[in-house]
């Protein structure tokens, strides 16, 4: 039997780079996302199973829950939804976009991982192991101006899966962390600054091959299929382009003569 896996934020970006690699390579996966019409539209492509749910509402999460222990088991959360909102420095934040973060980011990972994790075990007993991964950023480790909101929160979710792997010592169900610097996706950017096209180009102008969604998806696909006895815990990744999170080389890429 194929392993089976839940992809949280499945309709664009990573998320969706995701269920097609994952497809790609054998496994059966569940994408879960808000947007019921592209979820459809990447099952009938790739031959996924989507279920519609809004991760930080707990009523959606038990009914995704109810219906994974109802179909089969569950080998691995992958869980990429997530975002940010604004640029504003920490004096001008707008507190409705400081909380969205931290619900979408922290409490939407606290929710999937409390329902999930008892379907989690049941696959681990029979099948050896089980998995948990977070899509979480390197703005969780260095903070930068005009990112307190979503430092902060995607800090939180990087502690949340340290403190997970502490929790799960002795039980066979990995916990890694993928931690992404610049990845250029059709949403994030554009969603982040409201929309604003052309202030969502300037961050990439300039810049070398930014990460895309498809690298970070066959990383995530490489921790999944790696040996069950080897976790990875934490892995960041940026372009050659981004030395730091601070430290971006703007124009091409060539050897010093």
């Amino acid at each position: 039997m194929a392993r089976r896996a839940v992809v949280t934020g499945a309709s664009s970006g990573i998320g969706e780079a995701v269920v097609r690699v994952l497809r790609a390579t054998g496994w059966e996966v569940v994408g879960v996302a808000r947007r019921a019409e592209r979820l459809a539209a990447l099952d009938e492509e790739v031959g996924s199973a989507s279920f519609a749910a809004d991760l930080t509402n707990e009523a959606d999460v038990a009914a995704l829950a109810e219906h994974l222990a109802a179909s089969g088991p569950v080998h691995a959360l992958v869980h990429i939804a997530g975002g940010a909102r604004g640029a504003d420095r920490v004096e001008d934040g707008d507190p409705d976009d400081w909380r969205w973060m931290f619900e979408v980011n922290v409490m939407s990972a606290q929710l999937v991982t409390a329902a999930l994790l008892p379907l989690l075990r049941r696959a681990a007993a029979v099948d050896g192991h089980a998995d948990t991964l977070y899509v979480t950023s390197t703005a969780a480790r260095t903070a930068y101006a005009g990112g307190g909101g979503y430092n902060a929160a995607k800090a939180g979710e990087a502690l949340l899966a340290g403190a997970l792997r502490l929790e799960l010592n002795g039980e066979p169900i990995r916990v890694t962390e993928i931690a992404p610097g610049m990845v250029r996706t059709e949403e994030f950017t554009l969603n982040r600054l409201g929309g604003d096209r052309s202030r969502a180009e300037q961050v990439y102008e300039g810049v070398e091959a930014p990460l895309t969604a498809e690298d970070v998806a066959d990383v995530i696909a490489y921790a999944l299929n790696a040996p069950g006895h080897v976790n990875l815990d934490l892995i960041v990744m940026r372009p050659v382009a981004q030395s730091a999170q601070h430290l971006l080389a703007r124009g091409p890429l060539r050897v010093r003569s």
